[in-house]
Parts: C-alpha cells; structure tokens; sequence
C-alpha cells in the first residue's frame, strides 16, 4: 500500500510520510452506518422511533433535511482524499483516484457526487504528432457521456500520498518515459487570518521526461458547472474567457457563472503565463455528450483552439449544463523536468443559511471584494502566491515530521485528520450582514459587538458532515486545541460567541424526540448544545439537537468554563478576555451547583444528560464528576487572577468537599466507578473520567494519575484482545 520512497530533498517533493496509497488498492475492510440496534433496545426506542418518522416527514415534505437523517443515512465510501480550499470560503473534495466528489458550496450542506466531467488529460506528442493521450482517471464509465475519451490509466501506475493541506499524485507512463507528478496545495497556514481564507486549490504539475527525444506535453483541466446534482440543469450559466495578472504574475482562463439557491458562484479554472508554456483554453463544450470535440482538438493540435479574442458563452437554459477547459502546453527535453502551473477557485461571497433570513460574506470578501467579481483576480493570486504558502506549511510541518521520537503512523494523522477544519461544512463570515426583510435578528449571538469577533469574524464548524450542528460545543471541547493552538483568535472568537447566548433565553417551544417532551429552545444561565443548524438559521436559533433536552445536561457549562480558563493561558494570559468572561463563568457554576442535589459537593446526573447521550448516568459519576472537580479549580485560578477573594473562597470549600465525596463514592482502589447507581454498569470503567483533568494538565495544574492511567489502558488491552 505505501510505495517505497526515500527521503525527500526539496520542500516539493513527494513526501516521506503522509498517508499513502497506490491507485490499484482496494480495502478489506467495508464499512457501513451502525443502524441495527440490539432488540432489547429496540422496544425502549420505538417512541423515539415514531416521533422522529413524522418529524422527518414533515422536514422532507417542506424541502427540508433532518439535522441527523438516520432513514436514508449517508454510505460509506472510502474514496476520499485531501479537500481543496482554505477556511470557511467552502470546499470541493477529491478523492485518492483523482475524482472531484465532494462540494461543500452551500454553507454546511454536502452534495456527494463524483463529477465524471472534472478531469485531467494529458497529451503526449513527438514530432511526428500525438502519441498518447489519456484521461488521468483509473476509473472506466459506461454509458455515451464522455465516451469518446480515453479512460482507465493503469493504476497500478500511479500512487497517492496526502499530508494535509497538501497532496501528491504520482502518474508513471513507462512506454513514453514520462512521469508527471499533480501537487495539490490549499492555502491553510497556521495563524494566517488572510490567506488561509480563500476559497481555492493550486495543481503544480511537474513533467518528467527520461526518453531519448524531445516531447510536447500538454496537461488540460476540465470542469462544469455545478456539483454534480440536479441544480446544474436549472439554466442560468454560462462561461467567460479571461485574462488576470497579480504582480509580475500573468494569468489566463475561464469562468463559469452560475448560482446555488440564489447565491450567485463563479468556477475560475487558470493557468499561470511564463516563459515555454502554452496557455489556451475551450470557452464551451458539452458535458453530457460524447467530448469528442475536445477531445479530438488535443489529440491533434495538442492545445486548445483559444480566440485570440476574449469571449462569453451564451446563458443556458434550463435542463443544460456547460463545461470548459484550459490547457497548458510545454516542451520538455530529453532528461528534462520542467513544471507548469494551474489552479481553481470557487467566487461565493455573499452566503445565507436554510431559512435565508440574513446574508452574511465570506470572510475572504475583506480583500476581494463582495461583488462575485473576483474569480480572476483570485487565480491571479494563488498563482502568484502558493510558493509561500508552502514554505510556510513547511515551516510549521517540518518540527513534527522531522522528530524521529514520534511515529510514522502520528505524523500522517496530525496533519491529515487536519482536513476538518476546512471540510467540516465550515464557515467563517465577518461580523456584519444584512438581514432580509421582516426577519431582525433577537439572538446575541448574531449581533456580537464584541472586539474580537468584529476584527476576525464569525467562525462556526459542524459537529460531523452527518451531524448537521455548528459549534458542537460538547464536542468542539475536544476539538478545540486544533483552532486554539493554529488559529486561535478564531477559538476567541467561538468563545465570545458561546458566551453571548449564555444570558440568553429563547422560550421557542420544542418538542423532544426521546421523550416526547416539550420545553424551551433555549433556558438562560446554560451554555447552548450548538449554535444552530446550517439548513435553519445558526446563530440565531441555537440547539439544533432535538433528540434530548440539553438545557439540564451536565457537562456543557463545565466545558465552557475549563475552555475560558485554557484559552486565558494560550492566549497569552489576556486579562481582558478573563474579565469578559467572568460573569458568564459564575452563571454557569452557579447552575452547577443548582445540580448538586444533595449538598456533596459533586453534581448529580439523572439519565442520559451529557455527551454520550445514549448512555444513562445516575447519581455522582466519574465522568461529570471528573468535569465538575476540575472546573471548580479552574473557577478558584480564574478568581485568584482576578482578585475575587470571596468567590475563590466559596468555591474552593466546594471543591475540597466534592474532592472527598468523589474519592469516598467513586473509588475503587484502581479506577473511579461509571457512577454510583446500582446498575451493573456502574462498576464500568469510563476512560473519559480524566477528561477535566486532561484540561487542568494543559493549563498546567498536574496531578498524578499515572496508576488510573495504566488501568484504562490495560483494560482497553485486555477488550481489545478478547474481541
């Protein structure tokens, strides 16, 4: 599975490490959605079960989709690879064989569909003419779309290696002595608050040639309109040729204009003018027909037929769909190795959510304007820029890939378990909008006038592509330290977000899926679930989680305070953010100890009222007890530093007692008990009981818990053993 390479010697180079695949793999292993629960389970679900159906038939009579859609669930495909683009600009992924099938245009919603259209061709010719030309795809349709191309490159032939934000794939055509190698590179740079925000992906193609003669080398990029869904036959689209410079770089292409859901997009395919590369393109061709014209154009000019003229396609009309092309022709020389350079950039600046109700601009507008005019200039840049941008991914790579104490496994995950940050239905839009008529917006957390967001704007993540919750902030505990750590003014900026709808309260009445109960949207003194769902209207209605009622859950409020308090310290022990915090800090313990509803000192959990939300934990648990000790000492640091005596004094007395009834209820000798009810899964092992103490540990307050540590771990050894 990993072709054997050496160490690389140039920063451009096919990497050493990296998660690496030849394209004639298949897997073993096929995986499938968990959807059979066991049959005990099911009677207790079948409540559930009736009130979700109607629910979701009711969403999907409306034009709508469930948050979470467990009756047509997503299926697994084990496809895909590094997704292009920056953060919160939207993304298209591509997959290991070189497929484009995966478009996160519309904020937070996927569209899953393998765009056979979008490909790269190479054409070969000598001097006596075209001596081979293929798609470079493994992949062999069927049907008459496309079916004049040339299709199924030996994959066994070529390998692929990702290192997030960046990908490598490496073509070997023997019979021709040519290798080219596609270096994939998107503008994701640790604390860059500029670049890291476009909405675009560079192909640096380099031509190797080890044959005995001189050869022409021709590399065309082609693509359509739309994501691969019944959206692209809709009408309203055409193409334009243009010309765009940035610097001393040169750029020429075409665009494709279209729009999603009435948020006008434009597709820039361009490539880079320099000294012996040949630039043309082909402003039209149809998509759904055999390609012949294109295809027949390379194989026997080995370019384009480009007007010397700029041009403008005519609008499609509904039920059509168009395509273009450009291509990139160099001559490379016997022995030879010359590269050339391409990219594609997706212009959506002003953006709205499900319900439509504001329009907010994508954080990149700031420099590019919010017109839906900058495809060109966009190509320009990235072309002019991407050598940058990979000295400094280098630069931040190099440290961990570099340490021969950490292994190879780590490494490749570290970088390309990455990708979420940009493929995770993100969104980043600066702090203003403009609402649609009758729909002023009451949530503090659409108008948050606070400095920080004002400056670096709105950021918002989903929980997972299938758990359709921005900010999910049960979970985004554990995800925080990839933003806090790489970009963490955008952590600020979730945090201030979080805290501004703490006070707040939405009376909305809401039906509950597990029990059937009806209560508020939203209750005041309780962090949020999440900040909304992107097919509704985030930010300003907050816990899109329907299944449970989380204004009782038990960790939500204790997160938030362990996360002020780590952020505090990463962010260079700012005052100003503790003080900002400090009320929303005592709100949220003052819940907590509404919670402890026998006075010991440790909160009390009464079902299934924390993350793991199909799990019921009753009584004082290692878990939310774990949580509600560490919390209490990070509120006594936060009063100490603030000079809030009496509050650190209170707090501490609670904490040195819920310190002996944790230790008393819980402890066995070697590991503290699921919680204290008399259920035989109480006597459980939970390795998440050190999750407050892994925060404490990075805030730099150290216990010893080297022996509950090892008995996690031994156990985990002995399950896995036995399964």
């Amino acid at each position: 599975m990993e072709p054997s390479l050496k160490k690389s010697t140039s920063v451009n180079d096919v990497p050493f490490h990296g998660w690496k695949v030849r394209l004639d793999h298949t897997f073993k292993e096929k995986w499938k959605p968990f959807d059979r629960p066991r049959f005990h389970e099911i009677i207790t679900l079948i409540g559930m079960f009736l009130r979700y159906f109607w629910y979701w038939l009711k969403l999907k009579l409306a034009g709508k989709s469930v948050f979470i859609d467990q009756l047509c669930p997503l299926q697994c495909q084990q496809i895909y690879g590094v997704p292009m683009g920056g953060l919160g600009g939207g993304t298209i992924g591509r997959g290991w064989k070189g497929e484009f099938c995966r478009y996160q245009l519309i904020p937070g919603m996927y569209e899953h569909h393998t765009v056979l259209a979008n490909q790269f061709i190479v054409t070969i010719r000598n001097k006596e003419g075209t001596v081979y030309q293929q798609v470079l795809s493994p992949h062999k349709p069927k049907g008459s779309s496309l079916s004049a191309w040339k299709w199924g490159f030996n994959d066994a032939n070529a390998h692929y290696t990702a290192l997030y934000p960046r990908s490598w794939t490496v073509y070997d055509i023997p019979e021709h002595g040519v290798k080219l190698i596609c270096r994939q590179v998107s503008p994701v740079i640790p604390n860059d608050y500029q670049d890291s925000t476009l909405p675009c992906a560079v192909f640096v193609w380099q031509v190797e040639n080890s044959s005995s003669e001189d050869l022409d080398i021709s590399i065309t990029f082609t693509f359509k309109n739309g994501m691969g869904c019944s959206m692209d036959r809709l009408g309203g689209c055409c193409t334009e040729s243009f010309n765009a410079s940035f610097g001393e770089h040169s750029v020429s292409g075409v665009k494709i204009h279209q729009s999603f859901k009435d948020m006008p997009c434009t597709y820039g395919l361009g490539v880079l003018k320099k000294e012996g590369v040949t630039a043309s393109y082909k402003l039209e061709w149809n998509p759904v027909g055999t390609g012949g014209s294109l295809w027949h154009e390379l194989l026997h000019q080995g370019q384009l037929s480009t007007s010397s003229e700029s041009g403008k396609s005519e609008t499609t009309r509904r039920g059509k769909e168009i395509a273009c092309a450009v291509c990139a022709k160099l001559t490379v020389c016997s022995g030879e190795t010359r590269t050339t350079e391409m990219c594609l950039v997706w212009d959506m600046p002003r953006i709205c959510f499900g319900a439509a109700e504001q329009e907010y601009y994508r954080r990149y507008t700031r420099w590019f304007g919010r017109e839906g005019k900058a495809a060109a200039q966009l190509c320009a840049y990235a072309l002019s820029k991407y050598n940058d941008w990979e000295e400094r991914i280098n630069k931040w790579q190099s440290p961990i890939l570099d340490n021969t104490d950490l292994p190879a496994w780590y490494k490749s995950a570290l970088f390309n378990e990455l990708y979420y940050v940009s493929d995770g239905g993100t969104v980043w839009v600066d702090a203003d909008f403009k609402s649609r008529p009758g729909h002023t917006p009451v949530s503090p957390a659409v108008v948050n006038p606070t400095q920080q967001v004002q400056e670096y704007g709105k950021f918002a993540y989903l929980e997972g592509q299938e758990y359709r919750m921005y900010n999910t902030y049960d979970v985004h505990y554990y995800a925080s330290f990839a933003l806090a750590m790489l970009w963490p003014q955008l952590e600020i900026c979730i945090l201030y977000d979080i805290a501004a709808v703490v006070p707040y309260e939405d009376a909305e009445p809401i039906k509950h899926l597990f029990d059937g109960n009806v209560d508020m949207r939203k209750d005041a003194g309780c962090v949020p679930h999440d900040m909304g769902d992107p097919d509704d209207e985030p930010w300003e209605r907050v816990n899109a989680y329907l299944v449970h009622d989380t204004v009782n859950w038990k960790d939500l409020n204790l997160k938030f305070v362990l996360q002020v308090y780590r952020d505090y310290l990463l962010h260079d022990n700012d005052l100003q953010l503790l003080s900002a915090m400090w009320p929303i800090v005592q709100a949220a313990m003052e819940r907590g100890l509404k919670q402890d509803t026998d006075g010991d000192g440790i909160i009390n959990n009464c079902g299934a009222d924390q993350t793991y939300d199909t799990w019921k934990m009753i009584g004082a648990s290692a878990y939310c007890g774990g949580l509600w000790l560490a919390a209490l000492k990070a509120t006594c640091e936060i009063a100490t530093v603030l000079g809030e005596v009496e509050q650190h004094d209170k707090y501490l007395s609670v904490l040195q007692l819920g310190k002996k009834s944790y230790q008393e209820k819980l402890w066995t000798g070697s590991y503290y008990r699921f919680d204290t009810s008399s259920r035989k899964c109480s006597e459980s092992i939970m390795s998440d009981q050190l999750a407050g103490y892994w925060y404490l540990r990075a805030s730099g307050i150290e216990q010893d818990v080297r022996s509950l540590l090892c008995r996690i771990i031994n156990t985990s050894k002995r399950m896995s053993a036995f399964s």
